[in-house]
């Protein structure tokens, strides 16, 4: 059982130089910055104590160095080399402690420090550098040990998460309260997979994803962190951190132990596990369909998703007994856009996204006649709305489409039907699955059918079911049965003694058979 972590707040970014400048300490030396004052944010790895003019080939990057200049007093050549080679060790920044051998700020190394862009500090009073060397190595250690300790943490959690067959998005939301940014997890083509994080932060994220998961492609600057996925020398996808507000080590750790955890959960999930592709186009769809999140917050997720959604027209679709996989191959085959996504019980829905100059009407057809010829069954049912020109019309689009095949798998008679089933096509009985859970149409077919609701025998249900279905025919009725027609006849008169009604009335037929519509539509 995995417990909820503690709120966590991101590690401050690495020392930098102008950190190490409001110490205590050094404020005691009174620092003046000489030079490069633009350039205080860069990072100190470590602080070195050097007097040696030719210090730069000791370094390695990072350090400040501090130096009372005693071996350069007098040589100007001597002065500006010292300044270029710590330049080019890339050292952090260069403080001179004022006193015997410069009084004042040099002249000579502060140009080249500007040159440069070397931040150049001077202390006005004397110093002893042991003390600060002291101060910032001790901090620098404590958040070196901080940031190890909070990789083996994260690790910690989510391999609990991954054993105890946690989801992956478990794992992505153990991430997010470690980084406190949104977390997405895409494939190579950008296209989002999954995310975590704070909604509004996520949202804000996706809203115009593409654009900016390029342009943070190459860079890891204001806090875009990523972690390539994959094994085996192949990549599948990139993990990243959106935001981060901690320093970049630090989240270099998280995100890679994040990744991690992530191939780790895909190999362990086997090659029968849905794709993370149709998983977060079935959330998306599902979202959609239920209508508890509103559309407009649904729009980022669905451009990120790969949709195109800008001037589109879409059409909601439902195929009844319709594969994913096969479906989304009939959309690459036909060189449309959409996503395709397997709902409850035998239905799967794709929304097709199509240029606004398009036949909606002629493309949805072919795409139907193409699942019928990869299914090899010609009673396949395709349900559609009509096309719709909002986004926010699509939810209402997609439950009109549902409805549709829903009606149509709750008949039991044949129905002619066209290639593409739309709601005027499936009559009453889509009006009334349309209607079905509406309290007073509950009530009226309760109260139509309870002679035979309450009875014991299923049986004259059915029949009264198959009787009004093949529009009372009496023949066809007791064949469907298997039962003679003195048998059949027996049966309608208990039916009507039961509910009291002559179903040779034709007003007294159709109320029953309207009722008994509902009443299949309510109970499936």
């Amino acid at each position: 059982m995995t417990t909820t972590p503690e709120p966590w707040e991101p590690l401050q970014p690495a020392l930098s130089v102008r950190q190490v400048l409001t110490l205590e300490r050094v404020l005691a030396g009174e620092p003046e910055v000489v030079a490069a004052a633009g350039q205080l944010d860069r990072p100190v790895r470590w602080v070195h104590v050097a007097e040696a003019p030719d210090v730069g080939v000791m370094l390695s990057g990072g350090e400040m160095v501090l130096t009372t200049g005693v071996l350069l007093a007098g040589d100007e050549e001597k002065q500006a080399e010292y300044v270029r080679s710590l330049h080019r060790a890339e050292a952090a920044a260069l403080v001179l402690g004022l006193g015997r051998a410069f009084p004042a700020p040099p002249d000579v190394m502060r140009r080249a420090a500007e040159r440069c862009g070397l931040p150049m500090v001077v202390l006005h009073r004397p110093f002893p550098f042991a003390e600060l060397t002291e101060e910032v190595q001790s901090r620098l250690v404590r958040r070196k040990f901080a940031a190890v300790s909070l990789s083996e943490s994260v690790r910690t959690a989510l391999t609990a998460l991954i054993t105890g067959g946690a989801p992956l998005q478990s794992l992505l939301d153990e991430v997010a309260s470690h980084s406190a940014c949104p977390v997405v997890v895409t494939n190579l083509a950008h296209r989002v997979l999954a995310t975590a994080g704070e909604r509004s932060a996520v949202d804000d994220v996706l809203r115009d994803w593409e654009r900016i998961a390029r342009q943070a492609g190459g860079s890891e600057g204001d806090g875009w962190i990523r972690a390539e996925l994959g094994g085996r020398g192949e990549r599948w996808g990139r993990l990243v951190l959106c935001g981060y507000r901690g320093d970049t080590a630090t989240g270099r750790l998280l995100a890679d132990r994040a990744a991690e955890a992530v191939v780790l959960h895909r190999m362990l999930g086997g090659p029968a596990a849905h794709s993370w592709e149709e998983q977060s186009a079935q959330r998306l769809l599902t979202d959609l369909v239920s209508g508890v999140v509103p559309a407009r917050q649904l729009l980022p997720r669905a451009r990120a998703a790969g949709l195109p959604v800008n001037r589109r027209t879409f059409v909601p679709l439902v195929v009844r007994d319709g594969e994913a996989a096969r479906l989304e191959r009939v959309l690459r085959l036909l060189g449309l856009s959409g996503i395709v996504a397997e709902l409850a019980d035998g239905a799967t829905a794709v929304l097709l996204s199509l240029a606004r100059d398009q036949d909606a009407g002629v493309l949805a057809a072919n795409f139907a006649a193409r699942v019928r010829s990869e299914a090899g069954d010609e009673r396949t049912v395709v349900a559609a709305a009509d096309a719709r020109t909002g986004w926010d019309e699509v939810p209402t689009g997609l439950r009109e489409a549902q409805h549709v095949a829903d009606a149509v798998a709750d008949s039991s008679a044949p129905l002619d039907l066209p290639a593409v089933v739309r709601l005027r096509d499936v009559h009453l009985r889509g009006l009334v699955r349309l209607l079905r859970d509406d309290p007073q149409v509950q009530s009226f077919a309760e109260r139509e059918l309870d002679g035979l609701l309450r009875g014991p025998d299923e049986d004259l249900l059915a029949v009264l079911r198959t009787y009004l279905a093949t529009g009372r025919n009496k023949s066809r009725t007791a064949q469907l049965h298997h039962v003679s027609r003195p048998a059949l006849y027996r049966r309608l008169e208990a039916i009507q003694t039961r509910l009291g009604v002559d179903l040779d009335d034709f007003e007294q037929a159709a109320s029953v058979h309207i009722a008994l519509l509902a009443h299949d539509a309510q109970h499936g």
